[in-house]
Parts: C-alpha cells; sequence; structure tokens
C-alpha cells in the first residue's frame, strides 16, 4: 500500500500508454462509484451523471488505509468533483487527487474515457 501512496498524482492524458477496457457504461451506477482491479490495483471509478463526467483515482484512502473509495458519496466543491471516504468523510478533489479538507496524501488518478458502450482507464504501463 505505501507503492499506491508513493507515487500519488494525477496521471495526464499525454502519459497514457495503455488503455484498460474496464467494464460496459451501464455497469456503474449513475453518480456512484465502483471498483475496477487492473494488475495489483484497485481503481475506483465515478460515473458523475450530474456532470456528465466519469473520474477514476485510487480506492484506497490515506486516512485509514482501506480500499474504500469506489463506495464514497460524490458531489461539488465550488465547481470541483469531489469523493467522501464513507468512514470518515475525508474528501478528495475527483480531478487532481487533492485531500481538499486537511493534509493528507492527494490520491493518484486517471484518465477515463468512453468509447463504444465501454469505459476504458489510462495507465502509464
Amino acid at each position: 500500500m505505501d507503492t499506491v501512496l508513493a507515487n500519488s498524482q494525477p496521471l495526464k492524458e499525454k502519459d497514457v500508454h495503455v488503455w484498460f477496457k474496464a467494464a460496459r457504461v451501464d455497469a456503474f451506477p449513475e453518480d456512484g462509484g465502483a471498483c475496477v482491479k487492473y494488475k495489483d490495483l484497485q481503481i475506483a471509478v465515478f460515473n458523475f451523471t450530474r456532470q456528465g463526467k466519469w473520474y477514476a483515482c485510487q480506492n484506497l484512502c490515506p486516512h485509514k488505509m482501506e480500499m474504500v473509495l469506489s463506495r464514497g458519496m460524490i458531489g461539488d466543491a465550488n465547481g470541483m468533483a469531489k469523493v467522501a471516504c464513507p468512514l470518515h468523510k475525508k474528501t478528495f478533489s475527483l480531478e487532481n487527487g487533492e485531500n481538499l479538507n486537511g493534509s493528507l496524501p492527494a490520491l493518484t488518478t486517471y484518465p477515463v474515457k468512453i468509447k463504444d458502450g465501454f469505459v476504458y482507464l489510462g495507465f502509464s504501463e
């Protein structure tokens, strides 16, 4: 888990080398999240239908080191999409991973694209 935290930063689409076909769009709840496994990573994927956008970040909450962020509530903080950890309500930007209410490490965020009814996640390896 330390590896996940050590690499916490937004992955830019220009740095994507692999587009992983995660699942069909309809496999994800509207205005909610689900967990997807890629290699040894757990990725929280959010279908933010109120904004018409998709987001992905690490599923590991750096506060209590639990794989729970995909079950968190999503919302808006002054125009920025955010997720609140379901355990202790620590909030993080879904756009850049920044901790919005404290000094916890940022989350790693991943690019998402939708193509032919499928959700793809971008990875550097």
